[in-house]
């Protein structure tokens, strides 16, 4: 393993999306991805078998691509029904709270010290995932630079992903009109 020459960890995330499992590694080879560490709290898809989580870790083992699941700690589904409001929905303030959570990204930032990860769900937006609105802000503010990887290779910082869900925030008047 390497030390990273960064302030503090980097930690990227990706979501798998519909890709095939080829142009996903040649998506995790474009950033150097090291591991990918996976956190589906359920990881299999019937619509996307080539992410079924033991197809998924041959398939990045043959690639030279180091797996771990997180799911159990770092998902945005957990098991445990005290997450989960009366109508169903995930109680987010809850699972923020959770302990396993915070030792979850403690392993991410101890891992992400040493070598180039990816947190990786299926989601490709991180508008809409919960790699974002549930992982993101706690590995910020214990130092991590979070970097998100569109499905394309293009990656967006937090704070561009911030802007972008924010959208214009002052009105742009035309002077010339």
């Amino acid at each position: 393993m390497r030390v990273l020459a960064t302030d503090g960890p980097v930690v990227r995330t990706l979501g798998h999306s519909r890709h095939a499992i080829a142009d996903f590694v040649a998506l995790a080879r474009s950033q150097d991805i090291e591991t990918v560490v996976d956190v589906r709290g359920q990881p299999f898809s019937r619509f996307n078998p080539q992410f079924n989580r033991e197809r998924f870790a041959a398939a990045l083992s043959e690639a030279g691509i180091g797996y771990v699941w997180e799911g159990e700690r770092l998902s945005g589904r957990p098991k445990d029904r005290a997450f989960y409001a009366p109508d169903g929905s995930v109680d987010w303030a809850a699972l923020r709270d959770w302990q396993e959570l915070a030792a979850g990204i403690g392993a991410v930032l101890d891992r992400a010290r040493t070598e180039r990860i990816a947190l990786v769900c299926a989601e490709e937006d991180p508008l809409r995932c919960h790699r974002r609105f549930l992982l993101t802000q706690p590995l910020i503010e214990r130092g991590a630079e979070v970097v998100h990887v569109r499905g394309d290779g293009r990656t967006e910082t937090e704070a561009e992903v911030a802007a972008r869900e924010r959208g214009p925030t002052s009105p742009q008047f035309d002077l010339f009109g």
